[in-house]
């Protein structure tokens, strides 16, 4: 592994396809916090099952059917060397929102009658907001760690998180303000009062090197299309006794030990949660996409993103840009007088894409005071050169409204 400079970002872009189109071979993507590109040996590898190893997992005794069922198992193997669990605690879903129903839907199943509080942030994805929500209309109650400034208020954390909490999820990083949460701290709290610690860690995966038996959390969840994977490919990491104590999400083929007209028992881990034909292309992309995450290094990749960052925000700050937060290869900014829906749809013009919104957190967004903002996010195929064209565009748009 080596450290990522200017000209070899510009060899890692040569990695991703979608840059060699001519109608994208001035493309300046950066918009890599809603999904990033798909470098060829992801795409590669999709093809490859598909022309040449097809066939259903854990089905039929043929050569062809026990290979891909051997290469769906090892992609749980390296999923799980990825962030330090066993293979057998790693769950493959849709994606984090997938993950995180499950998790409402599966863990009441487990939790104590005498704990009715479920203890949530003001930064958080909908994804982990909402299915909360619904769990709570079952009789549990919802509290919020306020923000202190842009980070978290843990002298809040440690007066809402006590005997009466039964779930404490978070974010590892928050998709908006990129400031990494003290996730090891949350879940430490977590544990002192017996409640289950959930991270969300969608938006961190790239960013930070994540081991979840040193974070001690009980469930932790991302999707594989932010880190150069498929979409449709998730993964939920669960403590082993916690996955057997649960009841499956899904009941079908594929998850079950026997069944009589009367009943049925459930698979061994991680098939219990993995009901019917899986996404294997999507798992085969995702062991694919840690494979070229590896030879990178994910300590290369965020100290890379976070120059590029830091050279965004000095920039806009001289264009009187609005700051929130900042980190994790994330800006998000607003210019004032201008909206973030036409800062994005003009940025087009230039072919640069960005997210102007909301970003799937209304509530974050009451907290900072707007009804949105511009999030500009990073990856491996940014330069300078293209940060430097997203400054220019930016000036030109501002004296533009003037």
């Amino acid at each position: 592994m080596e450290e990522i400079d200017n000209k070899k970002a510009h060899e890692i872009r040569n990695d991703f396809p979608i840059f060699d189109e001519e109608e994208n071979s001035k493309l300046i993507y950066l918009d890599n916090s809603s999904t990033t590109q798909k470098p060829v040996c992801v795409i590669s590898a999709i093809m490859n099952f598909y022309e040449t190893e097809n066939a259903n997992i854990q089905r039929g005794l043929y050569k062809l059917g026990q290979n891909i069922t051997h290469l769906y198992d090892e992609a749980h193997s390296v999923v799980a060397k990825f962030i330090g669990a066993e293979d057998k605690e790693i769950i493959f879903t849709r994606n984090t929102t997938e993950s995180i129903n499950l998790l409402s839907y599966s863990l009441p199943s487990i939790l104590p009658k005498e704990k009715d509080e479920i203890v949530l942030t003001e930064e958080e994805h909908h994804a982990n907001l909402i299915p909360w929500q619904q769990l709570a209309k079952k009789g549990y109650k919802l509290k919020f760690i306020k923000l202190k400034g842009f980070e978290l208020d843990y002298e809040d954390a440690k007066k809402k998180i006590n005997e009466k909490t039964a779930i404490v999820s978070v974010s590892y990083m928050s998709n908006v303000l990129g400031i990494k949460n003290n996730v090891n701290a949350i879940c430490e709290m977590a544990k002192k009062v017996g409640a289950i610690s959930v991270v969300d860690a969608a938006q961190a995966m790239l960013h930070n090197s994540i081991n979840v038996k040193e974070i001690g959390c009980d469930f932790l969840a991302f999707s594989g299309h932010k880190m150069f994977a498929p979409t449709g490919i998730g993964v939920l990491y669960g403590r082993r006794e916690l996955l057997n104590a649960m009841e499956p999400f899904q009941t079908g083929g594929g998850m079950i030990n026997s069944v009589s007209f009367e009943k049925s028992t459930w698979a061994d881990l991680p098939m219990k949660f993995e009901a019917g034909t899986p996404n294997i292309e999507g798992a085969i992309g995702l062991m694919q996409a840690i494979v070229y995450i590896n030879k990178i290094g994910v300590k290369n990749i965020g100290a890379w993103t976070d120059h590029l960052k830091d050279m965004a925000d000095k920039g806009l700050r001289k264009l009187g840009a609005e700051i929130y937060g900042g980190g994790g290869g994330i800006i998000s900014f607003n210019i004032p007088g201008i909206h973030p829906h036409d800062i994005s749809s003009l940025l087009d013009d230039y072919n640069i894409c960005i997210k102007g919104g909301y970003h799937c957190a209304m509530p974050l967004m009451k907290v900072l005071g707007v009804s949105g903002t511009c999030r500009i996010s990073f990856s491996v195929y940014n330069s300078e050169e293209e940060v430097e064209e997203f400054l220019i565009a930016m000036k030109e748009i501002i004296k533009d409204f003037k």
